[in-house]
């Protein structure tokens, strides 16, 4: 039996006479299917773009596997694994709760949500996913930084406190959540969507430049100064400052091309996605010139990073080189800072910003290798600096016309508008800045303790001969690839370290417990046994083994 139509429902009520009621069941009908229509185009625009911002864990894992050595490939791609599943489960048990339960606009400011735990209230699912997915991006952004020197369990330690806390909490519970919950929630002391936002206004950051990307950033720069530089990056065995940093660029710059389009991909949803809704006009308007000045900072940045690299080069060596590091890394920049103003600025200011982020970008990567610090992919200058500069360049550039249709209030503008009409206003520039000071120092006070308890502990950095010969193939079962250049001596020192660590525990009783760290030559034989084979069958081939 087909299902009635709206008009067959309502002339069932109240029959075929064109009376008062027969018109307003009509009109309530029609409005209900069109309230219904709003709700569905509002739902799957949120899940697809969460979907969206998803797959930028693909970007990661990429980038982040093509920018360090071979031989710890298999980690950083198990970490990037591990964010989204530890992710889903810390996002669902806590992290929702901390970031926005219990949202109340009556309430005022408040420090932390504290509802909603395990999905216990009535929450938006559609929602719910979209925000798991920008958890998720959170502790990636740390985990190319420290890359080929830490321990599982410091990643997973503080992964578990960073996205939870410090930004919004997802298998990470403590840092994440007052970042989100400050700049975004109902309650947060940051929020333009506060009932009585701070200095009438509230931080302006659509997509997260700060309590996403700064976060992430400030976070991997603790980490870096704690844990140290990989072997022989600035120091020689004996801790004597080399004259030029030794180089470990990317093994795979394929990969990392790969990453950088997956990010950029990606961000399609991060940024437009930020909107949350799309089923009206001035809506779509909004989401649209999102969508735009995302691409202009992108690709702003790349060329700015690309020439000014060149251009450098060329006056120190007299010769133009172009750099695919500048071109990638100045793209993701400028990709980070303009996802704060995105909704805000008019076009050709995305453009500024974008010329900008990739300069921001060469500066502060070249002041990480002046300062020794040992960031294996870039992320502290792309997301630290990028997310800050995006900030500020939002209190500079954001117009009356683009505030107020994007958050509904256009009080205080940005800060080259404010002097164009004539009155120096600093109200939102200063917010931007209490912004970054406020994502920085908030971060470091928390985040620095953690990570010298983990050092202390013994728990932060591999065994030098694991650094040595590769977390794939000391902690991983073996090597990403079969032409791993691992040196036999490396592999025989490690592998008697392991045995005295076994015969020193097992007069303890705790042998069998040790029985994870059996020595790892026997990857190693397998490989050697087959290259036996190999000789057998194939004699007039040469030495196989000396060319493995």
């Amino acid at each position: 039996m087909s299902t009635p139509t709206l008009f067959e429902s309502c002339v069932g009520k109240h029959g075929t006479d064109v009376t008062t009621n027969l018109l307003q069941c009509i009109s309530d009908g029609t409005e209900a299917a069109r309230a219904d229509l709003i709700l569905g185009v509002d739902t799957f625009y949120l899940i697809y773009a969460g979907a969206l911002v998803f797959f930028m864990q693909v970007g990661f894992a990429m980038l982040l596997a093509g920018s360090i050595r071979s031989k710890n490939v298999k980690n950083v791609l198990l970490w990037n694994l591990l964010d989204s599943a530890g992710g889903a489960v810390g996002f669902w048990s806590l992290g929702y709760a901390f970031a926005y339960g219990g949202d109340d606009p009556s309430k005022g400011w408040t420090f932390i949500g504290n509802r909603g735990f395990f999905l216990s209230d009535d929450v938006d699912m559609e929602f719910w996913f979209f925000q798991f997915a920008f958890a998720c991006a959170l502790s990636s952004i740390v985990a190319g930084t420290i890359a080929e020197r830490s321990k599982m369990e410091a990643y997973l330690c503080y992964s578990l406190f960073l996205c939870g806390f410090v930004y919004r909490g997802s298998l990470h519970i403590p840092i994440s959540a007052v970042c989100a919950h400050s700049f975004w929630s109902v309650n947060g002391f940051l929020s333009p969507f506060a009932t009585e936002p701070l200095w009438g206004s509230g931080a302006i950051d659509l997509a997260g430049s700060a309590p996403v990307h700064m976060c992430g950033g400030v976070a991997a720069l603790v980490m870096a100064i704690i844990l140290g530089p990989r072997q022989g990056r600035f120091y020689d065995d004996d801790g004597v400052p080399l004259e030029e940093p030794k180089p470990m660029g990317p093994h795979s710059v394929t990969l990392q091309f790969l990453g950088t389009f997956g990010l950029w991909f990606g961000w399609y949803g991060f940024n437009p996605g930020s909107t949350i809704k799309i089923s009206s006009g001035e809506l779509g308007d909004v989401a649209s010139l999102v969508a735009v000045n995302t691409t202009l900072g992108a690709a702003a940045a790349a060329l700015s990073g690309l020439f000014t690299s060149t251009l450098i080069d060329a006056r120190k060596t007299g010769l133009y080189t172009w750099d695919t590091t500048a071109a990638m890394n100045g793209c993701l920049t400028g990709l980070v800072g303009i996802t704060a103003g995105c909704a805000t600025v008019e076009p050709w200011a995305a453009f500024v910003i974008g010329i900008v982020a990739g300069w921001v970008y060469l500066a502060g990567s070249a002041l990480c290798i002046r300062l020794k610090i040992d960031d294996a992919v870039d992320a502290i200058p792309v997301h630290m600096l990028g997310g800050a500069w995006g900030v500020i360049a939002t209190g500079l550039f954001s117009n009356a016309y683009r505030l107020e249709r994007a958050f509904g209030s256009s009080d205080n503008i940005g800060w080259f508008y404010e002097w164009a009409r004539g009155s120096g206003n600093f109200t939102l520039l200063g917010i931007q800045l209490l912004a970054v000071l406020f994502v920085f120092g908030w971060v470091c006070a928390v985040f620095t303790p953690f990570c010298f308890l983990l050092k202390i502990t013994n728990k932060l950095r591999i065994d030098p001969l694991e650094e040595e010969v590769g977390v794939d193939f000391s902690r991983h079962k073996g090597a990403a690839y079969n032409n791993e250049e691992i040196t036999d001596d490396s592999i025989s020192k490690l592998s008697e370290s392991r045995r005295n660590l076994m015969a020193d525990t097992s007069g303890s009783g705790r042998g069998k417990s040790f029985r994870r760290h059996a020595p790892i030559p026997s990857v190693k034989t397998v490989d050697v046994e087959a290259v036996k084979v190999a000789e057998a069958e194939h004699p007039d081939s040469g030495d196989i083994s000396s060319s493995q």
